[in-house]
């Protein structure tokens, strides 16, 4: 099958095996870029991998699905109370295992998400990010009234705007290049970010934005630390003077209808601007190096690359 896969450090088109196994087989659709996917990439840790954990597609019978790229074991303590990103024995589908952007992919059962009907299978990749989004909102614990600001106009920041705003919640946000600016206001936020803000997500993960987001807010306030940090971060006394918490927030999960993938596929089904917003760059597997170089360069108009595997 044909397949994205990480060669000396370099995103590459290949033929790969079909995957067996237990699970189910999924046919990908769509599979789109995350920016953790140019982290991993350069830190090593997806060598050899094929990569992908945004992604949707067709079972075999024919239902469509958004995959939640997170195996769990379904009977340790975290999995129990619906926690599974914080599973024992987690498997993190394009990360420590072949990933989506291939033509086929083997799952857990527990990985599937059906998607509304209607919803464009070509879009439902970005049902991932948006989960993202979902669980970092929900970890703040906001309420009616308080002051939202987001640091950063990415795929991340973007997708927390989109729910921020379903959830009737107004936002302000920072954002650099003038096509996030745009996609901001698209998706329902304000461009600009003042201070004294009752929550502040920082959606990029530097030392520079979580110092930023912490400066944001006012006393007693909560940084939603949704942006991965991928290198260490130094904090002054003002998070003491202040009453600053920090609040982490990693990937997704729930059970039923409280679990981010159902809200975050409801939300991409509701709302159509979310993906004609976010979705820039679109490209077959084999331009794996034009869509990754797009990916790189936010400066050039990219906010998601999305691949077209069917």
């Amino acid at each position: 099958m044909k397949a994205i896969r990480v060669i000396d450090g370099v995103p590459s088109f290949v033929d790969a095996p079909a995957p067996s196994g237990e699970g189910v087989l999924v046919n990908v659709v769509s599979a789109s870029i995350c920016g953790s996917d140019l982290h991993l990439i350069d830190g090593g840790i997806v060598e050899g991998r094929i990569l992908g954990h945004e992604l949707a597609g067709r079972t075999s019978d024919g239902t469509a699905v958004a995959i939640e790229p997170v195996g769990r074991c379904g009977h340790c303590l975290n999995c129990e109370v619906g926690s599974w990103n914080h599973c024992d024995e987690m498997q993190a589908y394009g990360i420590f295992f072949d990933g989506g952007m291939a033509e086929q992919i083997l799952v857990p059962a527990a990985c599937l998400q059906p998607i509304p009907s209607g919803l464009d299978l070509s879009v439902a990749a970005i049902v991932e990010p948006l989960a993202v989004a979902v669980h970092g909102l929900h970890r703040v614990r906001p309420m009616q009234g308080e002051r939202i600001a987001i640091i950063g106009a990415g795929p991340v920041g973007l997708a927390l705007v989109a729910v921020c705003h379903a959830a009737g919640y107004a936002v302000d946000v920072a954002a650099r290049h003038d096509h996030q600016r745009a996609a901001v206001e698209r998706l329902g936020g304000s461009v600009g970010v003042g201070e004294n803000y009752d929550i502040v997500f920082d959606a990029v993960g530097s030392p520079d934005t979580l110092r930023a987001a912490i400066g944001a807010c006012g006393p007693r306030g909560r940084v939603g630390l949704v942006g991965s940090l991928w290198e260490p971060a130094t904090i002054d006394v003002g998070i003491c003077l202040q009453e600053v918490e920090i609040v982490p927030s990693m990937m997704y999960c729930g059970e039923g209808e409280t679990r981010d993938f159902t809200r975050a596929a409801a939300l991409l089904a509701a709302e159509p601007a979310i993906a004609a917003t976010m979705l820039t760059h679109r490209f077959p597997l084999d331009a794996a190096t034009e869509a990754f170089d797009a990916a790189r360069d936010r400066s050039g108009g990219t906010i998601k690359v999305i691949f077209d595997v069917a």
